[in-house]
């Protein structure tokens, strides 16, 4: 977050170890102005890791859902990668051809019917909300102008539980946005609620696969199901874009069965997050749409700057292609079954996590593991000893980052706790944050007063 600094404060400088005396400028290190003189390469660094090492372990990061282990390979592999600009098709033809393999990797993935979707990778899954949603509205504005009515006054149907990308893309592009609210006790939307927000003006639904709050899905089938009804009562066909930021990369694996992408064929598009679930690190998203005609051409542009002709709908334009290169080693390294088995053994360790924390005086589970591998605690209705956020001061204490927050309209009553469990948080790592946790829980409801 961009945050202005007080003039005062403009001639600081860096605090220097004196071991590195005669390796900096004299004169010390300017905090936020360049330095006139350059230094050697170790020590930058040095003063870059010296400043780093008090962040917190990203193996005890409970927060993100963001990939914070990969093997020395993909990590040598990204490294060779870095200086590869993934625009630059004429100059870097082969990794331009992996994009496209890891984009047709997906379509399968996601039960295209024809197996021939189109997409792209993007710097993110904010970035392919983004896309999605534009080619949503240009697709609905195109209907209407066609049809000779007003496309002034779009909206977009979503559960109150959509991530910050959604709000931001209804506002940078003048979308209303049209909430539908979580209940309980399934903490997600109400198809005819969703359907009942629909009218002549909705660009489309967004249905979530696993939701940032709780990971909980939104029943696409069933939201699907009422969305034909209504065009067979109201002669308005309102497509789908599921969000499958996290979940995208878990439910094909763990619940094959689950009818949520393109076997819906109101199902249009689908985004993704490699760097989640995925096992990329950040950052790398994906967007695809079921058929070409789902990508208005007025997104596409034509570039010629690098050589060629390259047609590109993303919103950025040069960026490394080392993610990219990143998703692709995880694919071939993993295969069908290797990604079940990573899936399989990080939702069997959300399972026994949400068993055991349940036992624990004062808490509540909401969220047991059973949809994506994540675990959300509150604390018991009627107890006043302690809060979520009191037990997330406590753990902090022990190097545990567990986020502590409100739900969002209409159950922001409710403050839980997240557990995200990712590849490499082990049965063991599981066992000694219950023993933190019943430790600290033990500790506030034994106390006089709130700490």
């Amino acid at each position: 977050m961009l945050r202005p600094i007080h003039a005062d404060r403009r001639e600081e400088v860096l605090p220097v170890n004196p071991l590195y005396s005669g390796l900096v400028p004299p004169d010390g290190v300017p905090r936020f102005q360049l330095s006139q003189k350059s230094m050697t390469a170790d020590a930058a660094s040095a003063l870059i890791r010296d400043e780093l090492i008090l962040e917190s372990h990203a193996r005890l990061n409970l927060a993100t859902y963001c990939t914070t282990w990969m093997e020395p390979q993909a990590r040598e592999l990204i490294a060779e990668c870095l200086d590869r600009n993934l625009m630059d098709h004429d100059q870097y033809p082969q990794t331009a051809d992996i994009e496209t393999r890891c984009v047709n990797i997906l379509t399968n993935l996601w039960n295209d019917p024809d197996g021939v979707g189109v997409g792209a990778s993007t710097a993110g899954s904010s970035e392919a909300a983004m896309l999605a949603g534009l080619a949503m509205k240009f697709a609905w504005r195109n209907r209407r102008r066609a049809a000779g009515l007003a496309a002034d006054r779009p909206n977009l149907v979503m559960s109150t539980a959509v991530h910050t990308c959604w709000p931001k893309f209804c506002r940078y592009w003048d979308v209303e946005p049209r909430y539908v609210p979580i209940s309980e006790p399934d903490y997600c939307v109400d198809p005819d609620e969703v359907a009942a927000a629909c009218d002549e003006n909705t660009i489309g639904v967004v249905a979530i696969l696993g939701s940032s709050a709780l990971g909980k899905y939104d029943p696409v089938a069933e939201i699907s199901g009422r969305l034909d009804r209504v065009q067979a009562e109201r002669d308005l066909n309102v497509p789908i874009h599921v969000d499958a930021a996290v979940g995208g990369f878990i439910t094909p694996f763990l619940d094959p069965e689950r009818v949520w992408d393109f076997r819906l064929p109101r199902v249009r598009s689908i985004n993704a997050s490699g760097h989640k679930f995925g096992l990329v690190y950040p950052g790398v998203g994906w967007i695809v749409w079921e058929d070409r005609a789902d990508l208005p051409e007025e997104l596409v542009f034509d570039c010629e700057l690098l050589g060629g002709c390259v047609p590109t709908f993303t919103l950025n334009f040069s960026r490394s292609g080392a993610p990219v290169v990143a998703q692709y080693y995880s694919f071939l390294r993993l295969g069908f079954e290797g990604f079940r088995a990573v899936q399989h053994t990080s939702r069997e360790v959300a399972c026994f996590l949400a068993k055991e924390v349940a036992q624990i005086p004062g808490l509540e589970v909401i969220a047991d593991g059973a949809d994506l591998p994540v675990v959300g605690i509150r604390v018991r209705p009627g107890e006043d000893a302690m809060t979520v956020f009191d037990i997330h001061d406590r753990m902090r204490r022990h190097g545990w980052q567990i986020p502590a927050y409100h739900l969002p309209p209409d159950l922001e009553h409710i403050g839980v706790l997240r557990l995200v469990i990712r590849h490499g948080f082990s049965q063991d790592m599981a066992e000694h944050l219950l023993r933190d946790l019943r430790t600290e829980v033990t500790s506030l409801l034994q106390a006089d007063s709130r700490p």
